[in-house]
């Protein structure tokens, strides 16, 4: 890889082990743990060897790698910021908010500084690396402030009456004195379906929770997920279906174990109170995925 790259940037091949085996690992392996080696050479082939090593260099604290990447990539940056905007001025903040988002404004045991760098393996292109992570930074961005303004969009409108509809009848419901018995057993069962699920998300990697997150709650396509993990949309479509299953087993699983529920009630009540649930799996997921792996965690 290094006799790739047209700027190795000095590099040695122990500087360089570590990114590419854990990129093999996450990306290869993971899913073909069998894979055979012709496989694996051409998966290390592939690898983006001078984009690369400018990351590393960077992480390693090569300031003269560092004004390269500004130079090289500053445009691009600025193009996925002004995409990603509402005006310029907007823009020019987003823009400015990546390098330190790259560079990290934590510090590691090592004495490094812990930024989103550390998440390109390599893969794919750089500069769509960082559009990626301009757009998830966006994103993470826009949700935050959009507690703190007034709507002005149709569908958040649409949105936030649902939700009030939603809210009246829940409150209806609970004033209802006609069956109390079956309120207070439809509140246990939502209780038991809520912790099943809480540990079901527990148990799944950080890039899955991330998945999900990306997908369902940020609105984002599976090929715009994908570029965040840095895989194509095909493979995030597989992964989504398989985490889906995955929590759907492990949810039902949990409810007849260790809430002694029959099969026919788990699957009736997971029916019934699937679209109630969607709140509550939201912040289990905002909590589960940490900040720095909200955004380019891939390429």
């Amino acid at each position: 890889m290094l006799a790739r790259a047209a700027d190795a940037r000095a590099l040695k091949a122990e500087a360089v082990t570590a990114r590419m085996r854990a990129a093999l690992d996450k990306y290869l392996l993971r899913d073909e743990p069998e894979a055979a080696p012709a496989a694996v050479n051409e998966f290390l082939d592939a690898l983006h060897a001078d984009d690369l090593c400018l990351i590393i260099a960077c992480e390693r604290g090569d300031q003269m790698a560092w004004s390269d990447l500004v130079e090289r990539f500053g445009a691009t940056v600025r193009s996925a910021a002004r995409n990603a905007s509402s005006n310029e001025d907007a823009a020019e903040d987003l823009a400015q908010s990546i390098w330190a988002e790259l560079h990290g404004l934590r510090v590691r045991e090592d004495g490094r500084p812990a930024g989103k760098l550390a998440y390109y393996s390599g893969r794919g292109s750089l500069g769509g690396w960082l559009r990626a992570v301009v757009g998830q930074l966006a994103i993470d961005q826009h949700r935050k402030s959009s507690r703190l303004v007034q709507t002005e969009e149709d569908a958040d409108f649409d949105r936030l009456a649902r939700s009030s509809n939603r809210a009246e009848e829940s409150f209806s419901a609970a004033q209802s004195p006609a069956n109390p018995e079956h309120a207070l057993s439809e509140q246990r069962a939502s209780g038991d379906v809520e912790a099943a699920l809480a540990a079901s998300l527990a148990e799944l990697s950080a890039e899955d929770r991330l998945l999900v997150k990306l997908y369902y709650f940020d609105g984002l396509r599976l090929r715009e997920a994908g570029a965040v993990l840095g895989v194509h949309e095909a493979t995030a479509s597989r992964r989504l279906t398989r985490v889906q299953a995955e929590v759907r087993k492990r949810v039902e699983a949990i409810l007849m174990k260790e809430h002694g529920w029959t099969r026919g009630e788990t699957a009736r009540t997971l029916s019934e109170t699937a679209a109630h649930l969607e709140s509550d799996l939201e912040m289990m997921l905002t909590e589960s995925v940490p900040g720095e792996q909200r955004a380019g965690q891939g390429d």
